[in-house]
């Protein structure tokens, strides 16, 4: 898997990935509905004998526009490009979404962009995608635009779950809210997953039987707050059981900032400066201020028993969650 991260050089594109397949959006979480504009254009790539790129946008447009309310990210751009590599693209192109960028006309981003550097063959999307000044470049300019160009543009319906609702991103960024990672996964079509580095915390856990790994999520995190069984990836890819408290430590600190604290089933050993990930499998009880550490220490026993019997029993939802989180 290649990134390009596309910039004022203009580096030239390889020409083994010219005349490709190019997907387009944001793809925030690669979800299931994000899925049926990818395998359409996998699928195309595939019969066509030629290469399968994703053309994708950074920061989030949301970001770009409302930066005093940064939007929670479900997949920020490095596990984005994992993801898309598991399904089987050759290459991502993360196009630098700014106001400036903003401005450009629809045609000046198709011409200079998907037909002189991508050389794009053909270029699938969803039937809400628009792009350029004032969002002029809706489906109909898209479909016109190949008609000029010489590449042929297929448009992806929203996809809906089996309840007949749209999969979007913001509807798991809901669950996500609510602590229902259950709900998510489903949307998702795999556990719902984070990554950042092991960082040293107060190593209370520690004196109390319990060493966690601790992980400083992005403040614009809107997973609630609580005890959730989850599977820990270690840098190296070895992966384990584990018990994670997302919140603020009540019963040890005054308001402390959100962390992510991993208690990682029978393991002995130094994290600290990995990049690993942490994959939700179930919410155990929302986050509760107790009354000393004595009571704290039972209910985290009752907590890694009730995690252990959850993930016993686990299978993955899809080949993308074998991937991620077994």
């Amino acid at each position: 898997m290649t990134v390009f991260h596309r910039n004022e050089k203009k580096e030239p594109l390889p020409d083994e990935l010219k005349g490709g397949v190019v997907a387009i959006g944001n793809f925030d979480g690669v979800h299931r509905g994000h899925r049926a504009v990818l395998d359409q254009a996998l699928g195309l790539a595939k019969s066509r004998g030629v290469a399968a790129l994703v053309l994708t946008f950074e920061p989030h447009p949301r970001t770009v526009f409302r930066p005093e309310a940064p939007v929670f990210r479900l997949t920020p751009a490095p596990l984005k490009a994992r993801l898309l590599e598991a399904e089987g693209f050759q290459s991502v192109v993360e196009y630098p979404f700014d106001r400036t960028f903003a401005q450009r006309s629809a045609e000046d981003f198709v011409k200079s962009e998907l037909v002189e550097w991508l050389g794009a063959a053909s270029v699938v999307t969803g039937v809400d995608f628009h792009f350029g000044r004032g969002r002029e470049g809706g489906p109909a300019f898209l479909m016109q635009a190949g008609k000029r160009h010489g590449f042929d543009v297929t448009l992806v319906d929203s996809f809906r779950d089996e309840g007949a609702e749209v999969i979007s991103s913001s509807r798991i960024r809901d669950c996500l809210a609510e602590g229902d990672v259950v709900g998510a996964a489903g949307l998702l079509g795999y556990r719902f997953t984070v990554e950042a580095e092991v960082i040293r915390g107060q190593q209370l856990g520690r004196t109390l039987g319990y060493p966690t790994a601790n992980m400083a999520l992005p403040p614009e995190t809107e997973l609630t707050p609580g005890i959730y069984a989850v599977r820990f990836r270690e840098a190296n890819g070895t992966l384990h059981d584990g018990v994670a408290s997302f919140g603020h430590r009540p019963t040890v600190t005054d308001n402390g900032s959100a962390l992510l604290e991993t208690f990682v089933f029978d393991f002995s050993g130094d994290l600290y400066g990995q990049i690993c990930s942490v994959s939700f499998f179930g919410h155990l009880r929302d986050e509760l201020k107790f009354d000393g550490l004595e009571p704290l220490v039972v209910q985290m026993k009752q907590d890694e028993q009730e995690a252990r019997a959850l993930l016993a029993g686990v299978s993955p939802l899809s080949e993308m969650d074998a991937k991620i989180a077994f």
